[in-house]
């Protein structure tokens, strides 16, 4: 299970996954705390940093991290900082499983989800959220019909017994999982 390094933070920011194992990764550093002596309580270093998308409660903290650890940056194309450019379908390493990079816009033009099938794990940031929460649209490169499209494409990928998705803002849902996502596409059409 990820450790959400933002749990219990009074900053707007985003959840930060701290994912350990063969290959530790900082799913998304947050932003407007000290991240990185949060990242060193659990690790002495880190392998990588995803970057779900550039939105400032995602990346504020991506500088001190890049300073501290020297980890690998990913990120959609185009996205900037990165060393390394993720296209959708791309496969990277978080701890110990394989996840697939899904390019989900909607909610922002380079937004990534990134889903392990063998892990039973969605990493959804921004897209969807817990009780069928949804990303916003009103901000510059959001799109409410494109947001909806990247729900479907995700319940057409995801398998419906997934047993985790940790969202970029709020809990993470280990129960039923998959109906929350449903859920999110049902309201997102509506609302």
């Amino acid at each position: 299970m990820p450790t959400n390094l933002s749990a219990g933070v009074q900053a707007f920011t985003s959840n930060a996954f701290l994912v350990t194992g063969e290959h530790t990764v900082l799913v998304d550093p947050g932003a407007n705390y000290d991240v990185v002596a949060a990242v060193r309580e659990h690790v002495d270093d880190l392998d990588a940093v995803l970057v779900t998308h550039p939105h400032p409660d995602h990346v504020g903290n991506l500088d001190a991290v890049s300073d501290a650890f020297d980890p690998t940056i990913l990120g959609f194309e185009g996205v900037d900082g990165v060393d390394r450019e993720l296209a959708d379908g791309d496969t990277v390493q978080i701890g110990d499983s394989d996840y697939e990079a899904l390019h989900t816009p909607g909610h922002e033009p380079h937004h990534l989800c990134f889903y392990s099938a063998s892990a039973g794990v969605l990493f959804a940031a921004d897209l969807v959220f817990a009780n069928g929460g949804f990303g916003r649209t009103d901000l510059d490169g959001g799109d409410r019909e494109v947001l909806v499209d990247s729900i479907e494409r995700l319940l057409d990928v995801v398998d419906e017994d997934l047993d985790a998705m940790h969202s970029g803002h709020g809990p993470s849902v280990t129960d039923d999982p998959y109906f929350d996502i449903e859920l999110a596409g049902r309201t997102a059409q509506f609302q």
